[in-house]
């Protein structure tokens, strides 16, 4: 379980204040208009989150959510996703603000990707983590970070973090909205309904049809 020192949850803390700070002209999403909105996620979602559930029906629980519990399945990329959304932690919506516990196995990785609608703050709480990340100008940042280190992944970014210590790695992203969204280069290529044309693959990224067709098989099969 990711450690639980003094210092390690003070800058926690601190990330969660500085991304909730009320900044209106660089707010991510809208204003709320009550104090409390749990989400009720049995009901369509609307364009400020869910609806809420009637006050009758909040409880002191759904204001804390468990990030304790190490995972006991990871996924193809030896990853595992604890949320801390809107659709994990009703208690955010509305509030602009959501958080995830990300679990990296020995080896592990979060693929390049970007989150279309918020700025990622985050913490290492376990293990050796390479973070990185690319400008719109094509300029490479990275730094291995150890527990209590944080970064910063400014909004859109295409990042990534890879466990490079021997044991397992965590990390806790927080972002200043609900909802961030998270868009990967290879499910945006590959995994679309209708499939983007080979003709267009082959010739945006100089590679055969073969390639193309030995990508989609891989990511079919997985």
């Amino acid at each position: 379980m990711y450690s639980s020192s003094a210092s390690l949850f003070g800058l926690l803390c601190c990330l969660i204040v500085l991304l909730i700070l009320p900044f209106p002209s660089h707010a991510s999403d809208p204003d709320p208009l009550q104090d409390v909105c749990i989400a009720d996620l049995n009901a369509p979602i609307s364009i400020n989150g869910f609806p809420c559930k009637p006050d009758s029906e909040v409880t002191s629980d759904d204001f804390f959510t468990d990030f304790s519990k190490n995972p006991t399945t990871f996924d193809v990329f030896k990853r595992a996703v604890t949320l801390g959304d809107v659709s994990g932690f009703p208690a955010v919506n509305t509030q602009g603000v959501s958080l995830f516990r990300i679990d990296l196995d020995v080896g592990g990785i979060n693929p390049p990707h970007t989150h279309p609608r918020g700025t990622e703050a985050g913490i290492v709480t376990r293990g050796k983590v390479l973070v990185g990340l690319v400008t719109t100008n094509n300029t490479f940042f990275s730094k291995v970070l150890t527990p209590g280190m944080v970064f910063l992944i400014p909004r859109a970014l295409i990042h990534f973090q890879l466990n490079v210590g021997k044991g397992p790695a965590t990390f806790i992203p927080i972002f200043n909205t609900q909802n961030p969204g998270v868009s990967d280069s290879l499910t945006t290529l590959f995994d679309t309904t209708p499939p983007i044309p080979n003709e267009l693959l082959t010739k945006s990224l100089r590679v055969s049809d073969d390639v193309i067709n030995g990508i989609r098989k891989a990511r079919a099969s997985n």
